[in-house]
């Protein structure tokens, strides 16, 4: 039965006492010994609101856990007296782990831990009826949420297909993450030309006439529960004696009015986090919850944890520079007692592909030079997924096994088969597979029933699907809606082949993506679109280094061939985002460039403070680094068929250089007119290149010397075009020569016949003469 005002409270059981407490290995002792000081200075702060500062590796886990049980042991509450909120299932468990191996079984009366949605739906059954729904309400996943609006927005003769419900899915989402039901909803705010807080309202009128709510009801209904209803409110202030919330500058604005509610302002709240860890803007989080903490709760207590236990004294020194940065954090600074450990590596690479190539080279080497070193011990960790299928192919071909930690690799992403079906369906007709993927995709009012009846017709006839809808669409099998689609696809397909032969392969696809609505399709998502637009402009550029459209779809057979997948020793690739909370031996943090990393799309959309949780990120990347962190940059980079130079990171720059030791074999700029002022201070060490023969050696030799700089276009390998500086392929881009023995996968061993750029001619045993790119074959 839930308490209410009448109820008197019941006395507090006693506590057992610290010194009877059980350690971890189960021995007797005190269970705040091995606790440093400010670690116990946290634990035991537990009267008033208080602030943790944790920061990267500082063993914040077991201060939260030590703080619940130092409460439980003093008798302060009892166990469903607390409420402990973290923000997976995951760490819920552990937490609930770890308290139970302190205190023994009555840890198993924490009913109150848990994260903010599953806190949430507990209360909400509580008390359904006071937003209009029993308490037998069903919670939907995305996919019944995302149909339900469509059915809305059909209901309203509203374009679904320019209109999206995914779209509005997203919006709807980011507005209960603000705290926002359909009557506070800004004018601000549109979707479908003004008509936002109408089918906002519809939706949640909708919703309670199935008597279920999404994800962001969970917290949404319970704020306005507590809002409007002080008795419910005076329960759970009255209930939780002690409140703690953990990652709390992950924290959104509905997630801090819930907090707000529930604590009063002197009461005992402790919020544990980094505020130089908060990198989940994109999804709703403020840093400026944690950064105001102190003004919502006047006197609070504020502990930092800066003593790390993870990483290394140059790997923190290059970190804490790099933060320092910013302006809207609290401030600490990491330090460990650990002496020795190698200087953060920096280095700069001529192009994206020898950037993947020295990094493979460098995880080979790793691992021979120590050995029982594990693959797994590695981490590539990038700011987009796009930056993925370098890497990947070029671990596919050295047969190094890996895995794509929070999604599929690259080639397996669905908007590269999609684009992958519509060229193999160019290049056959007979492909029906790639027929079926791509007949509706984008929508064109041709259903699974059509499609499923054509595949059966096409078997029976003995001929491809595209024949058999050739002839179906001149016959009554099926609705003249579809047949009419049918027709208007195949008429495209035709258009497509013709076209084949008179453009590069690179720029047919991009004309097919256009005409087929398919970039208007992720355009019209929010949510994920502008990601999937980027992976497949990385697959036009991937493209570029192929002859034919029939050489490339035959690379990407390759490589899906030789990736066998990797068993559980695999390196680890994966986002900055995926990485936090991780750790790794070594850490590869690549393509810290201008546009790049920082996001160019981050700091357009938020100006300041999207520059600010980009470089936050990049202090979270070079945090997951226990021994080595590796940053590298490229000078170069193909857009649209053309080489185009890149400026390295802002963030490169910020490095402080005691705790890095930098080599570049970029030839940045050499003081070339109108860009002195974009050259990075890396440039002017004389220590860089790789010999005296290296453009980056050459460069800092004419920059220290004080002699004046060549015009740009007199620089060997750089040309002028459109207003910007290009670079073109030249032989001195291979690391092979003429004569070297080379071997492929496919083709087995040969020696290198000419070069051009960075595709070799090669004269393979068996195979005869091939063309190759000089990334795809390795010394014979």
């Amino acid at each position: 039965m839930p308490h209410t005002d009448s109820q008197p409270p019941a006395p507090k059981p006693p506590g057992p006492r610290i010194s009877d407490l059980a350690r971890a290995d189960g021995g007797p002792g005190d269970y705040l010994a091995g606790l440093n000081p400010e670690q116990r200075e946290a634990v035991l702060a537990i009267d008033g609101p208080v602030l943790v500062l944790a920061g990267a590796g500082t063993g914040k886990t077991r201060v939260l856990t030590t703080r619940l049980a130092h409460i439980l042991a003093l008798g302060r509450a009892r166990p469903w007296e607390l409420l402990a909120v973290t923000f997976t299932n995951k760490a819920a468990r552990e937490m609930r782990e770890r308290i139970t191996h302190i205190i023994g079984p009555s840890a198993e009366g924490l009913r109150w831990l848990g994260t903010f949605h599953s806190i949430s739906a507990q209360i909400l059954r509580r008390h359904a009826e006071l937003v209009g729904l029993k308490s037998t309400f069903t919670i939907l996943d995305t996919d019944d949420q995302e149909r339900l609006l469509k059915q809305i927005l059909e209901a309203e003769n509203i374009d679904t297909k320019r209109w999206t419900p995914r779209t509005l899915a997203s919006l709807v989402d980011q507005w209960k993450n603000k705290g926002w039901t359909p009557q506070k909803l800004p004018a601000s705010e549109d979707f479908a030309q003004g008509r936002a807080q109408k089918l906002y309202a519809l939706y949640q009128d909708r919703l309670k006439t199935l008597n279920a709510c999404d994800f962001g009801d969970l917290l949404l209904h319970v704020i306005t529960i507590l809002s409007q209803h002080e008795d419910v409110l005076g329960e759970y202030r009255r209930r939780f004696r002690y409140i703690l919330v953990d990652e709390y500058q992950d924290t959104n604005t509905a997630q801090y009015l819930w907090l707000r509610l529930l604590s009063s302002a002197d009461g005992n709240v402790c919020v544990v986090g980094d505020d130089d860890q908060s990198i989940y803007g994109w999804r709703g989080a403020e840093v400026d919850n944690i950064l105001r903490f102190e003004r919502d709760f006047p006197g609070a207590k504020v502990v930092r944890l800066e003593r790390n236990y993870r990483s290394t004294k140059h790997i923190l020194g290059a970190a804490s520079g790099l933060i320092s940065a910013n302006k809207g954090r609290l401030g600490k600074t990491l330090w460990t007692e650990a002496d020795g450990g190698d200087k953060v590596q920096v280095r700069g690479v001529w192009d994206g592909e020898a950037e993947s190539r020295l990094i493979a080279d460098e995880i080979e080497r790793w691992r021979k030079d120590q050995p029982g070193r594990r693959w797994k011990d590695c981490a590539v960790l990038v700011r987009a997924s796009f930056q993925m299928r370098a890497f990947e192919e070029r671990f596919v071909l050295l047969q190094i096994p890996y895995t794509v930690v929070g999604g599929p690799r690259f080639f397996e992403r669905a908007e590269i088969r999609d684009a992958h079906a519509y060229l193999r369906l160019i290049q056959s007709e007979d492909d029906d597979l790639a027929f079926e993927r791509i007949v509706n995709t984008p929508k064109r009012g041709i259903g699974d029933t059509s499609v499923s009846k054509l595949l059966t017709i096409a078997r029976t006839m003995g001929v491809s699907a595209v024949a058999a809808t050739r002839q179906i669409i001149n016959s009554d099998e099926l609705q003249a809606r579809t047949r009419t689609a049918l027709s208007l696809f195949l008429r495209d397909l035709d258009r497509w082949r013709t076209l084949a032969g008179q453009v590069k392969h690179w720029e047919l696809t991009e004309t097919v993506l256009e005409e087929s609505g398919y970039t208007d399709m992720q355009r019209a998502d929010r949510a994920s679109g502008p990601a999937r637009l980027d992976n497949l402009k990385e697959l036009v550029q991937a493209m570029q280094a192929f002859d034919s459209l029939g050489a490339y779809l035959e690379h990407v057979s390759l490589v899906m061939d030789l990736d066998q997948g990797a068993g559980d020793d695999a390196v680890q690739v994966m986002t900055l985002h995926a990485a936090k909370g991780l750790e790794f031996p070594l850490v590869f943090l690549p393509g810290w460039e201008e546009g790049v990393f920082p996001s160019q799309r981050s700091i357009d959309e938020k100006g300041e403070k999207g520059l600010e949780e980009e470089r936050r990120l990049a202090y979270v990347g070079v945090t997951r680094a226990r021994e080595q962190a590796r940053i590298s940059f490229a000078a170069n980079r193909r857009v649209y068929g053309r080489w185009t130079t890149q400026l390295p990171s802002r963030f490169v720059d910020e490095l402080p250089i005691e705790h890095v030791e930098a080599a570049s074999d970029t030839g940045y700029y050499g003081g070339a007119p109108g860009l002195r002022e974009a050259k990075s201070r890396w440039d002017d060490a004389p220590s860089f290149g790789a010999g005296y023969s290296s453009p980056g050696w050459r460069r800092a030799q004419v920059n220290t010397a004080g002699s004046p700089a060549a015009p740009r276009w007199q620089r060997p390998g750089v040309i002028e075009g459109e207003g910007r500086l290009v670079a073109t392929a030249t032989s001195s881009s291979s690391a092979y020569g003429i004569g070297d023995r080379v071997f492929h996968q496919k083709f087995g061993y040969g020696k290198v016949r000419a070069i051009e750029g960075n595709k070799l001619v090669v004269a393979f045993d068996k195979a005869g003469e091939k063309k190759v790119i000089d990334t795809f074959v390795e010394k014979g």
